[in-house]
């Protein structure tokens, strides 16, 4: 979690520095998506996650991987996408499909989909070194909720676990994103 609260921080420093631009401009609708999508994870909830504290864990967000580090720009983007993807795939399996409310889970998947397809231009062709570790320290903290679902067998506790890890998650992206759309704005009125 210190991870997406260290990448936020580093977002906003570049987003407001000399000459600071994305390339792409995240409009007020991707962050109303982004609002949207932490709308219907909370309206996903089957259980209370209190009934399901021994199946808690501590998903260990790379944090390591930024701290005392400054991100640029491209990185942090292709950090948010990596997120955002990793998320849609979770989600977006037949395992996930008989865990959910179909109506939900397509909504959410919808939305995912459609934040990728606004930070698409945002990407970089070119992937750094420490981009692509980045990418890679996202993947592996996925994964880990992957082999969690699966020791736990899917387990409706298990999905109600992952399903509050992303909303934290998501929700630290989401203030990412109307910050950095704030400072495109901000940036056009110069």
């Amino acid at each position: 979690m210190a991870f997406v609260f260290s990448l936020l921080t580093a977002l906003v420093v570049f987003s407001y520095g000399p000459g600071a631009s994305l390339g792409c401009d995240l409009s007020q609708n991707h962050v109303h998506v982004s609002r949207k999508n932490l709308v219907l994870l909370h309206q996903m909830r089957r259980l209370s996650p209190s009934f399901c504290l021994k199946d808690r864990k501590d998903f260990g967000f790379p944090q390591e991987m930024v701290e005392g580090s400054q991100l640029q720009k491209t990185q942090a983007i292709s950090v948010l996408h990596e997120m955002l993807q990793q998320t849609f795939l979770l989600f977006h399996t037949e395992r996930s499909s008989a865990a959910w409310d179909s109506t939900l889970l397509d909504k959410l998947c919808s939305g995912l989909h459609q934040q990728l397809e606004d930070l698409d231009p945002c990407l970089v062709q070119e992937m750094e070194e420490q981009t692509f570790a980045l990418g890679m320290a996202v993947k592996r903290y996925f994964e880990g909720i992957h082999l969690y679902l699966k020791e736990k067998k899917y387990s409706d506790c298990a999905w109600e676990t992952v399903r509050v890890e992303i909303v934290r998650a998501l929700s630290s992206t989401t203030n990412l994103q109307e910050r950095l759309q704030i400072a495109n704005v901000d940036l056009g009125s110069s």
